[in-house]
């Protein structure tokens, strides 16, 4: 192993310690009225990842990296998804209910077959 794969391996390090920590400091600090922006946003994110996944498939020489690249993609895609069904269901929670209008409703139509 040389001196320029050495560094490049640190620089990667230091790089993913240094996303890693920044990702923590900003998620901490998230309102929870922001919780679904920012998980639509986070989906986003997981598109990328499915993206390189892919791309590391695509260029894959050995069964083993075959394997790898199928995993990421088959992972990252499950990601994506449930983060949109989470997404989803966590809107449904802000519609306003029509509970009210809908037994008026009801009592309206029964009124018309009376």
């Amino acid at each position: 192993m040389d001196l320029a794969t050495t560094l490049t391996g640190f620089v990667a390090l230091y790089i993913f310690m240094l996303a890693a920590f920044t990702g923590y400091e900003i998620i901490g600090r998230v309102p929870a009225i922001l919780h679904t922006p920012l998980m639509s946003g986070s989906n986003f994110v997981h598109g990328i990842v499915v993206v390189g996944a892919m791309y590391a498939l695509l260029n894959a020489t050995s069964t083993v990296e075959q394997v790898i690249g199928f995993v990421g993609v088959l992972l990252g895609a499950g990601n994506a998804a449930g983060g949109y069904v989470v997404t989803e269901r966590m809107l449904e929670m802000f519609k306003p209910s029509n509970k009210a209008g809908d037994k008026k409703a009801k009592a309206a139509a029964e009124q018309k077959k009376a």
